[in-house]
């Protein structure tokens, strides 16, 4: 199964990034995900119960994330969604994994600040249009 997935949670291990006999940057962590409700009956928010994600990052997202991460942090991830089960002597289980097309800090829990990167990131994505022409054609964003 494959699916695109965008998840809100905490990053739960220390990120671990690893280079391939071939040259492949791999970035993976632990990402934990829970949903808070309002129970009514004891009129408070109660967490429900929490989800984990395996989350790899490949190339140039795992070099970004190295030193953008850390464990205790907050992100948003999108990727494709992988569950599989497996077997290993006498156990079996499922284990679900998020390959990350992109990984940001969630801006609702504080701030961030943004450095480009030059390198691979620059040549993966589309630049058919300069960034002026976008800044120049941006929406404005009314005052709250």
């Amino acid at each position: 199964m494959s699916d695109t997935i965008t998840i809100t949670g905490l990053i739960a291990t220390t990120p671990r990034h690893v280079v391939t006999a071939e040259g492949l940057p791999i970035t993976s962590f632990r990402l934990a995900s829970s949903q808070r409700r309002f129970d009514k009956a004891a009129d408070k928010w109660v967490d429900a119960s929490t989800n984990w994600y395996t989350v790899s990052a490949f190339r140039q997202l795992a070099i970004n994330v190295v030193p953008s991460l850390s464990k205790g942090e907050r992100v948003v991830v999108t990727g494709r969604l992988r569950v599989r089960d497996w077997q290993n002597d006498d156990r079996t289980g499922t284990t679900v994994e998020i390959e990350a097309e992109s990984i940001g800090h969630d801006l609702f829990w504080g701030t961030a600040s943004f450095t480009r990167t030059v390198g691979l990131a620059d040549s993966s994505r589309d630049t058919s249009e300069p960034e002026a022409d976008l800044i120049d054609t941006a929406v404005p964003v009314p005052a709250l």
